[in-house]
């Protein structure tokens, strides 16, 4: 946003027009409490170029993913974006479109939703997806809410596999309700999810390949949930994997949610992030954000509508669906059009050396003293234990020019037994140097 200054002469003609005396009277509704009472920590007055460079400075201290081996993952994970998606994506009409209130005006925008949403459908097995959310946290919290209306039940089981950021923002929303089950970690294993639930049960909520990196049994999952009259939510948050795994629609889910990022969207140092949400036509009218459709014109000619906007913009606040009031167009965007270039078989093919990556970084992590790799089942990504405290020993591997993963102390702070875990990803992007690299200064560290 640029900063647009005003004289005092134009200040003193719009406070005429409002009919305040001073600035200050305008905002005498604000309370003092509430004022800022303390004075900004900010330097002087520069010349422009002066403030490049400064800017340029801070900027070259940060250690991109492309600036040696990576392999972090735990949610957000490096892939190769083809320089089409953001040559594309930069075009005025895309960049600067809105919300397509008007679709006689909005066709584009509406025929790039729609496909979309049949991409969305097609990778992960199930009848119907909407035009996006903000990020597969928040899609996972609108998924739990969703399960709540359809069943009439209150009881929500989280599995221990399932990404904390995703538990904690559940929880957020939730606000902590009793009903709410949270399992403990469970970087070893299936976990014992199956046998909390009875008859109260909405919905259990199981993520796959799970934050630790396993793969986790929808089918007997879909089954046990369904014997007692409750949902299937299943969680991706790495989207690349469907294109080798069964779709969960396939085996059984009722809704599944996942993070779009590895499709078509950078890492970005942080975001945005793209959340993808899919179900049977049966709970559509539960679905929580828009819908586009395909229909015809008064002439036979195909166009598009929002066929579903079930949101508090649209309808009586209490009668919506969710509070979430707008898609992450752009970024969806990004996802289709890196689909539509990979091709269903690209995209196997895609996941396919993510794979085979990870099978090669795991067999040479198996080799160092020291490491223990905890995954009988991955796609392109698991957890180790080392011998000694993860965090201190992820710090100096990336003092060495390595960001060897994530310590899963970082996120579960309260767990002591997490301690010693690091969770590792390994992409269409990691060479064989890299995880020789890896090797080498894990040997050293924990010799």
């Amino acid at each position: 946003m640029r900063y647009l200054p005003h004289s005092a002469h134009e200040r003193a003609e719009m406070l005429g027009v409002i009919g305040a005396p001073s600035v200050e009277a305008l905002f005498s509704a604000v309370p003092a409490s509430a004022l800022k009472s303390f004075t900004l920590d900010l330097p002087g007055h520069s010349p422009e170029f002066l403030v490049e460079a400064h800017m340029r400075a801070l900027a070259g201290k940060n250690h991109a993913a492309g600036d040696g081996p990576f392999f972090v993952g735990a949610g957000a994970y490096r892939h190769h974006v083809p320089a089409t998606v953001d040559h594309l994506i930069q075009r005025s009409e895309w960049l600067t479109a809105y919300t397509p209130y008007q679709p006689e005006i909005s066709q584009g925008t509406l025929q790039m939703l729609f496909e979309f949403q049949t991409q969305v459908a097609k990778i992960t097995g199930m009848d119907v997806a909407n035009a996006s959310l903000y990020d597969g946290s928040t899609g996972t919290a609108e998924a739990v809410l969703m399960a709540r209306r359809l069943t009439r039940k209150n009881r929500i089981i989280l599995s221990g596999g399932l990404h904390p950021h995703y538990r904690d923002v559940v929880k957020a929303y939730l606000k902590d309700d009793a009903d709410l089950v949270c399992l403990s970690p469970s970087p070893e294993g299936q976990g014992d999810i199956l046998s909390q639930i009875d008859g109260n049960t909405a919905a259990i909520v199981i993520q796959t390949p799970d934050f630790y990196g396993h793969l986790r049994d929808l089918r007997a999952a879909a089954d046990a949930m369904h014997a007692q009259g409750g949902l299937l939510i299943v969680v991706i948050t790495e989207v690349v994997s469907l294109g080798l795994l069964e779709a969960p629609g396939a085996l059984g889910a009722d809704i599944v949610v996942a993070e779009g990022q590895s499709i078509g969207n950078a890492l970005n140092f942080g975001g945005p992030y793209l959340g993808l949400m899919a179900t049977k036509k049966e709970f559509i009218r539960q679905m929580p954000g828009r819908l586009c459709g395909e229909t015809v014109d008064a002439d036979g000619n195909r166009g598009f509508v929002l066929t579903l906007s079930t949101r508090e913009q649209h309808i009586r606040r209490e009668k919506a669906t969710s509070n979430i009031c707008t898609n992450s167009g752009l970024c969806a965007l990004a996802f289709s059009i890196h689909m539509a270039l990979l091709g269903e078989a690209g995209f196997t093919r895609l996941a396919r050396l993510n794979h085979a990556n990870a099978i090669k970084l795991a067999d040479a992590l198996a080799g160092v003293p020291g490491v223990r790799v905890l995954n009988d089942t991955f796609f392109n990504e698991m957890t180790i234990r080392v011998s000694q405290p993860a965090a201190g020993l992820v710090e100096r591997l990336a003092n060495r020019g390595i960001l060897a993963g994530v310590p899963v102390s970082r996120l579960l702070p309260d767990e002591q037994s997490v301690e010693n875990l690091i969770i590792l990803a390994a992409t269409e992007l990691t060479t064989e140097a890299d995880i020789a690299a890896l090797v080498a200064a894990l040997t050293e560290e924990l010799a």
